[in-house]
C-alpha cells in the first residue's frame, strides 16, 4: 500500500482489562490486510512479562547477563531487551509497517479508539486524549454518553467498520507520527 510515505498510520485500541482489545486487534489485522496493508501490533503489559522461556539459549544468554539477546531466521526476528521503551520509539522502529496498531498505553498521543464494555469504563472517555472513536458493548448502547465532537461510534462486534473507518481515515492516522 505504500506510496511514497513512510509514515505508518497508527491508531490506539484502549479499554480497561477485559473490555476486549485483543479480539479487536485479531479481527482488524486481517481486514486491513485484505486491502494489501502491513500491520504491526504493539502491546503494552502492565506486568514483567516473559516472552522468553527456561532452557533456549536466548533465555540463558539473558540469565548470563546479557542485556539484550537477538535470534533470527530466513522468516522471523525476534529482540529481547532488558529495558522499557517508549511507544515513540517502538511505532519508529516500525515505520516500515502500513499500520502500527497499538493495544493500550491509554495517556499517550495517538488517536484512539477507547472500548466500552460497561458503565464504569465510561469516564475513560473524558480521560483520554485524541479519540477518533468508540466501540461499544451491545449490553450499553443505549446508554448516554458524552457528547465528544467528532468521534465516531460503533458497535464491538462491527470490526469491518472499523477497519473501513482506519483504512478511509489512514492520512489523519499517519499524522500523529514523530
Amino acid at each position: 500500500m505504500k506510496k511514497g510515505s513512510s509514515r505508518p498510520a497508527v491508531c490506539q485500541i484502549v479499554g480497561y482489562k477485559n473490555s476486549g482489545k485483543t479480539t479487536l486487534l485479531c479481527e482488524l489485522i486481517p481486514l486491513l490486510r485484505k486491502r494489501g496493508c502491513t500491520v504491526a501490533v504493539i502491546k503494552h503489559d502492565g506486568h514483567d512479562f516473559e516472552m522468553d522461556h527456561e532452557g533456549t539459549d536466548t533465555w540463558k544468554q539473558r540469565q548470563a547477563g546479557a542485556s539484550a539477546v537477538a535470534i533470527t531466521s530466513a522468516a522471523r526476528t525476534s529482540v529481547i531487551q532488558e529495558r522499557g521503551s517508549r511507544l515513540a520509539e517502538l511505532v519508529e522502529a516500525f515505520a516500515g509497517y502500513d499500520y502500527v496498531l497499538v493495544e493500550g498505553f491509554k495517556q499517550e498521543h495517538y488517536p484512539k479508539i477507547v472500548l466500552i464494555r460497561r458503565e464504569e469504563d465510561i469516564p475513560l472517555l473524558g480521560e483520554a486524549s485524541n479519540i477518533a472513536g468508540m466501540a461499544v458493548w451491545d449490553s450499553i448502547r443505549d446508554m448516554e454518553f458524552p457528547e465528544i465532537q467528532g468521534i465516531h461510534r460503533f458497535a464491538i462486534n462491527d470490526s469491518l467498520e472499523i477497519a473501513n473507518f482506519l483504512w478511509q481515515q489512514r492520512s489523519y492516522f499517519q499524522n500523529f507520527n514523530i
